[in-house]
């Protein structure tokens, strides 16, 4: 995993485990003469057929059963290969256009400018759909023309819609319908890596993985030409494989690879709309609280009178279900948030889960709740920083992979509930046992701590140049060899990079629980190294050396900036 290949698709798939990977990406020639360096793009329409069946043959056997394909095409072929995926057994989920500016000059004709996406699943009651992931989803029409604070935050699901020119309706055009917008990668943009004429912009494959995939999950490319898809899937926490036939894209690759690191920024413009040009007589109505471009106010009396009723119904809300927690536990808590946001709608607050709770912390921050607290002390559990060791270093990793898949920090993760219960399972499969409150509340635990942590991250900052121990491999080691004691560990990944720096109480039991846990497995580490670190603090120890490795799992807000590293 995690490697560009060079060699023929159809037998690099042949290569690949039946039913190991969970989406395919294929961004075929589309067989119109266009000049690769190696490949020839003037087959036969006979041949080219043939030649389709057989790679895309290959990416069914290597899917998972609820795995899904995404092909993107142009119109020469777009029904004949739809028809072949249908044949070999895929089912067609939706049949997407991208339509692009700088559109392909066409002699004699109108110029081109739209792909046809092809959405492909293997079960039609069974594949990977995250439908509440917020960076798939669009603005709905309270949201932009109304600006209105009781919309859903979320956004709504896409429509299926036909669209005019973009720029002369931008309001009925949110680039994320049935006709997605997004820019042509043209040769002057500073998104073009300039060794493949033909590279798809990053954003949309972003919606892709992020809709059709789940982080640490496998994403594959079988042309992978400028490495979009691939570098895309690392960013975005997902394992990757990618396939070419041309020595020199491969090259170019792994170089643009080196230099992408989970969480990184995806290139090019968010809002495809900022790109284009506006009719002189376009007015729309920007979020709430930042005005309008017509100058008005952005909210009106009566949302203004409505926003304090709701603030109201909030408060009280809170002193009715609260059960003498702080608003942290409200949040981190199920059962308690669930009995919290019953509570306001049984009062009749407008809006959803989320402003309730957004609202929550608002008036937490001004000040607003009375004090939190019980006089039964027998309902609060203290939990120590060795009471969550065995699964706090999870939480950790949970937050690193949500952050980077919903972006969303994670204050606004858990107010939202059905992101919140994904963070749970993000967090279980590194350290499958432990309650949702467990996790969430070893998730608050450390980002109060961030700024601490990263102070003796500072002090510990001779560990940047530190030599370490020799790794050691985790398909030999056996646990009794580890002792029982405090320190810290390194995980190495399958391509020898560092995947994670932990702390823990017992370095034995850690090793125990890595060995055993089956994302672990999957993610196939290396090798470990346990670092002695004598009598020093471990925990700066830790935040030293993740931030010298930028370890890929662990979370960015306890990394030092380099400067502060000696």
């Amino acid at each position: 995993m995690n490697q560009v290949y060079l060699g023929d698709c159809v037998a690099k798939l042949n290569e690949v485990a039946a039913k190991s990977v969970d989406l395919v990406f294929a961004d075929p020639p589309f067989n119109i003469g266009y000049t690769y360096d190696v490949y020839d793009d003037t087959k036969s329409a006979k041949e080219y057929l043939k030649w389709s069946q057989s790679w895309m043959k290959g990416i069914h056997r290597c899917l998972r059963d609820d795995g899904t394909f995404w092909l993107a095409i142009g119109d020469e072929f777009a029904a004949e290969l739809k028809l072949a995926a249908q044949e070999i057994g895929f089912h067609t989920r939706s049949w997407v256009i991208w339509y692009y500016t700088f559109g392909v000059n066409v002699k004699s004709g109108f110029s081109r400018s739209h792909t046809h996406l092809f959405h492909l699943v293997k079960d039609p009651r069974n594949f990977t759909f995250n439908e509440e992931n917020p960076q798939i989803r669009v603005p709905s029409a309270r949201q932009l023309v109304y600006a209105d604070s009781r919309a859903n935050p979320n956004g709504r699901l896409p429509d299926n819609t036909w669209i005019l020119r973009p720029q002369d309706i931008p309001d009925s055009f949110t680039g994320g319908e049935n006709s997605w917008y997004f820019p042509r990668v043209a040769g002057t943009f500073k998104e073009r890596e300039g060794f493949h004429g033909c590279q798809m912009p990053e954003r949309l494959l972003a919606r892709i993985i992020r809709a059709s995939s789940n982080p640490g999950e496998v994403v594959l490319d079988p042309f992978a030409g400028s490495g979009t898809t691939v570098v895309v899937a690392k960013k975005l926490a997902r394992r990757w494989l990618g396939f070419d036939v041309s020595s020199d894209y491969v090259s170019h690759m792994k170089k643009r690879l080196k230099k992408t690191r989970i969480g990184d920024d995806l290139d090019g413009v968010e809002n495809p709309l900022k790109s284009a040009p506006k009719t002189s007589a376009g007015k729309r109505r920007t979020e709430l609280g930042k005005g309008s471009q017509s100058g008005g106010k952005s909210k009106s009396a009566n949302q203004e009178k409505d926003l304090q009723q709701v603030k109201k119904i909030v408060a009280k809300a809170y002193l009715k279900s609260h059960q003498g927690m702080s608003t942290d536990h409200v949040l981190a808590d199920p059962e308690i948030n669930k009995a919290f946001v019953a509570t306001c709608k049984s009062l009749g607050a407008e809006g959803y889960p989320r402003f309730w709770n957004e609202t929550l912390i608002g008036l937490r921050k001004q000040g607003k709740l009375p004090k939190q607290g019980t006089n039964d002390k027998s309902k609060i559990k203290r939990l120590t920083n060795r009471d969550m060791d065995s699964y706090s270093y999870a939480s950790e990793i949970a937050i690193q992979l949500a952050e980077t898949d919903f972006g969303y920090n994670l204050d606004k993760l858990f107010c939202v509930p059905e992101l919140a219960a994904k963070f749970d399972e993000l967090a279980a499969q590194f350290a499958p046992g432990f309650t949702s409150f467990e996790y969430r509340w070893a998730a608050i635990a450390f980002r109060k701590k961030a700024k601490v942590a990263k102070l003796a991250g500072m002090k510990a900052s001779h560990w940047a140049t530190a030599d370490l121990p020799r790794p050691l491999s985790l398909r030999k080691l056996k646990s009794a060899a580890i002792p029982e004691a405090a320190g810290v560990y390194v995980i190495l990944g399958e391509d020898r990079s560092e995947l994670y720096v932990g702390q823990t109480f017992n370095l034995r039991e850690r090793l125990e629980q890595i060995t055993s846990v089956l994302t672990w497995q999957e993610l196939n580490p290396k090798g470990i190294q346990f670092i002695d670190t004598g009598s020093e603090d471990t925990t700066g120890v830790k935040v030293a050396l993740a931030s010298r490795f930028r370890a890929r799992l662990n979370s960015r807000m306890i990394f030092l900036d380099q400067s502060n590293l000696t």
